[in-house]
């Protein structure tokens, strides 16, 4: 099984990703484009995992706690770099509670021989990529990383629209996800939900 641990989006927010998706879309044809239903922030991606091990998997998970917290989605970027772009984000902008899930995360998993992360946390949602890759959502510069105008267009178009928000929701839980891969593109099924505590 093909999983990760990350937060779900509230339904506005996601309503008005969808809504600016629609808009935007035709400026990077070439890119491969998320639904907007698949959207999520990412605390941790673990990868292939025999089914057997996802459940001491979800174990160590209930142990994780943490409060709710406010999430707010604006601004964007392209990793690693506008000119050289494999993929185009939205920014996530939260307070310290957010990394301090996802390191919590990070180190329960690691007690079953998961390898920690070797690069800060960097919340954000993945909109587009450009070519083909598993890896092509990471933010750090590839070997062959090279000028590449599959975001050109939109680039210039986001110039000009100035601030992009999305706005606020609250981080209630978290949720282990299963990837599944298909012709269409990956689709996330919920595992199981981890709640974040009230304050």
């Amino acid at each position: 099984m093909r999983i990760f641990i990350g937060i779900d989006l509230d339904p506005e927010v996601r309503v008005r990703i969808a809504r600016f998706l629609e808009g935007v879309q035709g400026f990077a044809p070439d890119a491969r484009w998320v639904r907007p239903e698949s959207l999520h922030i990412t605390l941790k991606f673990i990868g292939e995992q025999p089914a057997e091990r996802v459940e001491a998997i979800s174990e160590r998970l209930r142990r994780v706690e943490s409060s709710s917290f406010e999430i707010r989605s604006a601004g964007y970027g392209f990793f690693p770099t506008a000119k050289a772009a494999r993929v185009f984000w939205v920014g996530i902008q939260a307070g310290p509670q957010l990394a301090e899930v996802a390191e919590k995360i990070d180190m329960a998993v690691a007690e079953l021989g998961i390898p920690r992360e070797d690069r800060p946390f960097s919340p954000h949602l993945t909109l587009a990529r450009a070519g083909a890759g598993r890896r092509s959502g990471a933010p750090q510069w590839h070997k062959g990383d090279g000028p590449n105008p599959t975001f050109a267009v939109l680039e210039k178009r986001l110039a000009a629209m100035g601030k992009l928000d999305f706005g606020r929701m609250t981080a209630h839980e978290f949720i282990l996800y299963q990837s599944q891969l298909s012709p269409g593109g990956s689709k996330y099924n919920k595992l199981q939900r981890f709640a974040l505590q009230r304050r």
